[in-house]
């Protein structure tokens, strides 16, 4: 973590020590970067900072499997909720099939992705995590974080032999006292649909899913009157 006046906030700049194995053993790689800048009351870069994920929980593993996993093993996937309410999933190969529904304007879903959720927690196994340890809720109370609209790509960004794509939010600290920021994870909206039908009717509303968790190997201060912003950057490297 650096902190001044003159940080630079670009966060394509920002240096990050290399993961020996992974850097050398495998040329073609799949990379998730977190990357947290915060700012003054004034706008002014005070700290900025940046670290490798490597960390998908059980329900983004789930949401990965093909529909051949389904029909060779016979099994169900089981999505847990932040909530710590379980849904078991299974889509059919008769008929039209069943699947997960993703964006679709016409059943009110236009973005799948809620939010990045940030906390002040920690959990040592982000495989089986459902939720933040400690999530820290949207407002201006004490504890609380203003979260701005989620900033979404409508494109994949081709740069070279690099593919990638960036997602990112902001937040804004006017609770009246410093609040830190130890852990953070991604929540989709996850909706099942039943096989041949498609509709909305028989739908099942999993609803807000942890599909991807990080704890910070260095927690983030963030003073009343600051402003921090998340990235999350996506690559994969041909």
């Amino acid at each position: 973590m650096l902190v001044g006046s003159k940080v630079n906030y670009d966060i394509s700049n920002l240096y990050m020590p290399k993961d020996i194995k992974g850097d050398i053993e495998y040329k073609k790689s799949f990379i998730a970067t977190l990357t947290i800048i915060v700012r003054d009351k004034d706008g002014k870069v005070i700290k900025r900072y940046k670290q490798k994920s490597h960390s998908p929980t059980a329900n983004f593993i789930g949401l990965m499997l093909p529909l051949t996993w389904y029909k060779e093993t016979g099994n169900s996937w089981t999505f847990t909720n932040t909530s710590n309410s379980e849904y078991s999933y299974a889509p059919t190969i008769t008929g039209n099939g069943g699947g997960i529904i993703y964006p679709n304007s016409g059943y009110n879903n236009n973005d799948y992705i809620v939010n990045i959720l940030v906390g002040s927690g920690s959990q040592s196994n982000s495989y089986n995590a459902y939720n933040l340890n400690a999530p820290i809720s949207n407002g201006s109370g004490t504890g609380q974080l203003i979260y701005s609209t989620l900033s979404t790509p409508t494109n994949i960004t081709i740069n070279g032999n690099e593919a990638y794509f960036i997602i990112s939010q902001s937040y804004t600290n006017q609770s009246g006292a410093t609040i830190t920021i130890s852990e953070v994870g991604i929540i989709l909206n996850l909706i099942t649909e039943a096989a041949s039908s498609y509709s909305p009717s028989t739908s099942t509303v999993v609803g807000n899913t942890l599909v991807w968790y990080d704890v910070l190997s260095s927690p983030i201060s963030v003073g009343n009157g600051q402003n921090v912003v998340i990235y999350y950057t996506f690559s994969v490297n041909a």
